[in-house]
């Protein structure tokens, strides 16, 4: 129990290392937002902005979230010296998002021959698919003040993936609009394939998830269980 008279320490302030990754995250998240703003400026002044098409994209979606992850982040980083377990939880779970983006854009999407529709301007794409997932890993392995997660909090992670897989599958049902080419059953190997591709990147989001857990957890020490001494 701490004594009245010592602060405990979640009432120290944060270490100016702390306070550095506060401002860092700030920066990444007005980069990232700066990419979907530019992709969505260059699609309307070339009329090829869809709305329910572009923002119907796992990487924008899961971008726009980083960024909202990335202030509330920076801004407590930059208050407290540790952050809540609900943020170090959500956390965890846009770290997958962001680095199955890079992974699954740099292996199946980025030599994929040109459809004839709009190609706009490149910087945005590399920085939501390599840069972002790149330096929101980097925040995750070297940011101080993150609390060790339960392994129980691993299916957290797999929450919003499987409600967008959801409705990707059922809008491409109904409209034949598929958001990516590896959920077209249409495409050779059928709904086998598609079911393949899916189960194997919901096998690597929870890795993802599992080793973010592992790492937060990494020289920690479980408290000792107290017992009853003999009568």
């Amino acid at each position: 129990m701490n004594s009245p008279t010592m602060p405990s320490r979640g009432d120290a302030g944060p270490t100016p290392f702390r306070r550095i990754v506060g401002v860092l995250r700030i920066l990444l998240a007005g980069l990232v937002l700066a990419a979907i703003v530019t992709q969505i400026t260059d699609q309307l002044l070339n009329d090829a902005f869809d709305p329910a098409g572009y923002f119907g994209f796992f990487t924008i979606q899961s971008g726009l979230m980083n960024v909202v992850v990335l202030v509330v982040g920076g801004v407590l980083a930059l208050r407290l010296a540790a952050e809540p377990e609900l943020l170090a939880r959500v956390r965890m779970s846009t770290l997958a998002y962001a680095v199955i983006t890079g992974v699954v854009y740099n292996l199946l999407l980025r030599n994929l021959p040109a459809d004839g529709t709009f190609v706009g301007v490149s910087w945005p794409n590399e920085v939501l698919h390599v840069w972002a997932p790149a330096l929101i890993l980097l925040d995750w392995l070297l940011a101080p003040g993150r609390p060790a997660l339960a392994w129980k909090r691993i299916w957290f992670a797999l929450i919003y993936p499987l409600t967008w897989l959801a409705y990707a599958l059922l809008r491409g049902t109904f409209t034949d609009w598929w958001t990516y080419p590896f959920l077209n059953p249409n495409e050779p190997g059928g709904w086998p394939s598609v079911l393949l591709y899916v189960l194997v990147i919901a096998v690597v989001i929870v890795g993802i998830a599992a080793a973010a857990i592992g790492l937060s957890r990494l020289g920690r020490r479980e408290p000792a269980r107290l017992e009853p001494e003999p009568a």
